[in-house]
């Protein structure tokens, strides 16, 4: 019993042992622990003053502090309504920030809460502001708050009022109102993009034009700028959308125009003298400047009513006319001034004259179009324009008297032909007394005299053609007396005679000169052509002559020497006549045929019936073809070859140019 006593003895003393060495390790280290927190206590103990004025900055007692709550309450309402709005505002970021194509309606009703949002906060975060600042003066004022917390309170209030001075309004919504304006401009770029289509026309399909053009955007789209327009310009954007509009429509009515293939409106007055084709871009000029006038600016004027002027913005007219210049209507124009400076040529006249009656016809359209304060430009150049027109016009009609009589003594044309004067006077004259050009010429002169303070009547135009016809037949006497050649000077006087006749008949410059004159040169066509058959091509069956030959059934040789004789000097005056008039022309085909066809009929029977009876003379001999030369049909056709115009040299009015001698002011 003793021994189990002292087991449990020792067991204890173990535990006990055990036990202690615990206590002594949790003592080091709880030892060590408060070593290590003393700093960090000391630390604390300092901070304490700054954290209890912070926890507890209010130093009034409960009486005062009930005292103070009414101004507190009343002060941090209005910051507090604040607070919710800006917290509002950020609610809509996800709406705005979308794209407006999806519901622009809804986005437009989105945009405008932001803006009464910001509306809100703008008027009433500076009362807020204030009413902060009051409280806090009070504060300080009773001591009722810890001077550290006052100073806080103060400076961040201070920042606040330095933001708001400075128009902070992207510090309240975060750039998100700017953000929503560049996402309408974008979709207001985005619906006259797409819904701008240019006019499926070519040059060859421009004929005869239809009416105006309707309006080129569906309603519901002009619909949808308009909305767009009206809150923009609210957020003073005005200038943006006018700056997009322009370079949609304008660069659509470039397009519709490119089709018309128009470089030739580029063409600089050195090229214009020497393009050949320029009457014919005239003419394509009047169709393509009608065309862009009633059709595609029409649309754009109507549009930019539809767009603008109905919101009662009165910048449409100059969104107009940035459109038609950017579009290139000034190109127009200047083509028109680049033809008034070209050089005199026979058909400039006719091209100013085309040039005025296509500005005419498109006056009223340009006074509608251009005649406001914003197209200034385009009404400075269309005038200019039309003076240099009328000017030019005028000035060259009052020379055509002039510049026949110029060319009075200049040599006339040495194959006998119609010289290119008589040529082109006799189609001016047609021309300008013709229903294409009388009005439009008498309309040009009316005004060109009214600038002078003079009148101008019918009469005076029709007096002045007839002169001119009258010069062109002392010019015609004139040319036939400069003539060496009798013959030359007879077929020259038929060529012309017929040229005056037929041109001139069923005309209304015929009818003018009247069916005696008209009857007087048919008759002298005849009489010359008779005078020039009789001492040119008539004098050859002469030669045939049958006298001293007898019909012999063997043939003798005195006879074959005969018939070999009168075929070689017949053969030589052949020769010599068709080589002196292979050169001649006859510009007229019916008055050639019957030239020829009287020459076949004045030698060739007398050929056939000389060579039927005499030719098996010569036929027989070894030399025979020196006699015989030609045959009836090779005759014939050598006859009626003859008088060939020459396309080379008279293929058009521009062939044959006078001598500097003679050219002296001259343009035709």
């Amino acid at each position: 019993m003793a021994e189990s006593l002292n087991d449990n003895t020792i067991h204890c003393l173990i535990c006990a042992t055990k036990s202690l060495k615990l206590s002594l390790e949790k003592s080091k280290a709880i030892g060590l622990a408060l070593d290590r927190a003393g700093p960090r206590l000391e630390e604390i103990n300092q901070r304490l003053p700054a954290l209890r004025a912070a926890v507890r900055p209010i130093r009034a007692g409960k009486d005062v502090l009930v005292a103070v709550g009414g101004h507190v309450n009343r002060a941090v309402s209005p910051a507090a309504a604040v607070l919710k709005v800006f917290d509002a505002v950020h609610g809509l970021e996800k709406s705005l920030l979308s794209d407006p194509k999806n519901d622009l309606p809804g986005y437009l009703s989105v945009l405008k809460r932001l803006q009464e949002a910001l509306k809100f906060l703008g008027d009433n975060s500076g009362l807020a502001i204030q009413w902060l600042v009051d409280i806090v003066e009070y504060l300080e004022d009773n001591g009722l708050a810890d001077d550290l917390y006052l100073s806080n309170l103060k400076n961040s209030l201070k920042n606040l009022r330095e933001l708001q001075d400075d128009g902070g309004r992207t510090l309240l919504d975060g750039g998100l109102l700017d953000a929503a304006l560049n996402k309408l401009e974008n979709e207001f770029q985005r619906l006259l993009t797409e819904h701008s289509v240019p006019l499926p026309m070519s040059s060859s399909s421009l004929g005869e034009q239809a009416c105006i053009a309707p309006s080129p955007l569906p309603v519901s789209v002009i619909q949808k700028l308009q909305a767009i327009l009206g809150r923009l310009i609210a957020n003073n954007r005005l200038e943006k959308c006018i700056s997009i509009y322009v370079e949609v429509r304008s660069l659509n009515v470039r397009e519709s125009l490119r089709a018309l293939d128009l470089d030739y409106l580029e063409v600089s007055v050195s090229e214009f003298n020497d393009v050949q084709s320029m009457d014919g871009y005239v003419a394509r000029w009047g169709m393509h400047l009608e065309f862009a006038v009633k059709h595609l600016f029409e649309a754009e004027y109507k549009l930019c009513i539809d767009v603008f002027e109905r919101m009662r913005l009165d910048v449409w007219l100059d969104c107009f006319a940035k459109i038609v210049a950017q579009a290139g209507i000034l190109a127009f124009l200047q083509f028109g001034k680049t033809v008034t400076e070209s050089r005199k040529d026979p058909n400039k006249l006719l091209r100013l004259l085309d040039i005025f009656s296509s500005l005419n016809k498109l006056r009223l359209d340009f006074n509608r179009l251009f005649g406001g304060a914003a197209c200034v430009e385009i009404q400075n150049f269309t005038r200019d324009l039309i003076r240099s027109v009328i000017d030019g016009a005028a000035e060259m009609f009052s020379e055509l008297l002039c510049q026949v009589e110029l060319q009075k003594h200049t040599p006339p044309p040495p194959d006998g032909s119609v010289p290119r004067l008589v040529i082109i006077i006799i189609d001016y004259c047609n021309k300008l007394l013709g229903d294409d050009y009388k009005s439009i010429l008498i309309q040009v002169l009316v005004i060109h005299r009214s600038w002078k303070r003079e009148k101008f009547q019918e009469k005076l135009l029709v007096s002045e053609v007839l002169n001119i016809i009258k010069a062109i037949e002392l010019n015609l006497e004139t040319w036939m007396n400069v003539y060496e050649d009798i013959n030359l000077s007879n077929f020259f006087a038929m060529n012309n005679h017929w040229h005056l006749y037929k041109h001139l008949k069923g005309t209304r410059v015929g009818d003018l000169l009247g069916d005696s004159w008209l009857k007087e040169h048919e008759q002298y066509k005849d009489y010359y052509a008779a005078v020039f058959l009789r001492d040119s091509w008539g004098k050859l069956p002469n030669h045939l002559s049958r006298e001293g030959l007898l019909l012999f059934s063997g043939g003798h040789a005195t006879a074959r020497d005969l018939v070999k004789k009168r075929l070689k000097a017949f053969n030589e005056a052949f020769d010599d006549m068709y080589k002196k008039q292979s050169n001649l022309v006859v510009l007229e085909k019916d008055l050639r045929e019957r030239t020829c066809q009287v020459i076949v009929q004045a030698v060739v029977p007398v050929y056939r019936s000389y060579m039927q009876n005499y030719g098996p003379l010569v036929e027989q001999d070894a030399s025979s073809s020196k006699y015989a030369k030609y045959t009836v049909q090779n005759l014939e056709k050598m006859l009626m070859s003859l008088f060939q115009p020459k396309p080379r040299r008279y293929g058009s009015f521009k062939g044959r140019q006078p001598s500097e001698k003679f050219n002296n002011g001259s343009w035709i």
